[in-house]
């Protein structure tokens, strides 16, 4: 689904914050990224989303080279990715309710089916009661879980999450888990940044270590489940 070749970003004519960046995702994968702080996650996942191109090397997305493409071409392959993003992202003007069914309508399902999926989803990630509140007016945790609603409303085909259960008490960073678990199960690539290593423990996923530019791929340990599988 994603193939890095070579792969180096820059800012302007600053050093390059990502060099030589090599890794593929096989469809149907999950993956941690992770790294030290300024390790440049959030311009992988920027590459990851499209919302910039590399400066040198190859990226193919989908079977297509994105080096090639025009911006409606690349606004078409975006509505193929779900994105949370760390800062939100929310539109302060709608509603709770809004904001996780924009994607649909813009991809022009209908009212019926609509309010159907997205009061599901609410009640999913805890949100049922808060339909009607604007973003600016809710916590940030609230607002988290608002934005990870509108990535996955459409079941993408590649989800990209920055840190996505950091303002999260436990108990909701473990069921937001488990649905993008769940989402990955039903065929949909998964790419979490995140610095927690609990997190990445207990769910045992391979894991993109991003270090001094460059990304190497790290086994994972067995996860707690397995282990716990295994005594018992």
């Amino acid at each position: 689904m994603i193939k890095l070749e070579h792969v180096g970003l820059r800012y302007g004519v600053g050093p390059e914050i990502l060099s030589d960046v090599n890794f593929q995702l096989d469809p149907g994968s999950f993956h941690f990224l992770s790294g030290p702080s300024g390790a440049g996650k959030t311009s992988l996942m920027s590459l990851l989303y499209l919302g910039r191109r590399p400066t040198r090397g190859l990226l193919t997305m989908f079977g297509q080279n994105i080096g090639e493409l025009n911006r409606q071409q690349i606004s078409k392959l975006r509505q193929r990715i779900g994105v949370v993003f760390q800062d939100f992202r929310l539109l302060n003007h709608m509603s709770a309710f809004d904001n996780i069914a924009l994607p649909l309508r813009i991809n022009g399902e209908s009212e019926k089916e609509i309010k159907a999926n997205v009061e599901e989803l609410m009640e999913w990630v805890g949100l049922g009661d808060h339909r009607y509140m604007l973003p600016n007016t809710m916590s940030g945790g609230q607002q988290q879980r608002v934005a990870i609603a509108r990535a996955v409303i459409t079941r993408p085909r590649l989800l990209l999450a920055d840190e996505p259960t950091g303002n999260l008490d436990d108990e909701i960073g473990l069921r937001l888990m488990n649905l993008f678990d769940q989402l990955n199960r039903m065929g949909t690539t998964v790419v979490i940044a995140t610095h927690n290593v609990a997190l990445m423990e207990q769910f045992g996923y391979n894991r993109l270590i991003l270090q001094d530019g460059a990304v190497r791929l790290m086994e994972p340990k067995k996860s707690i489940k397995q282990r716990l599988e295994g005594i018992f």
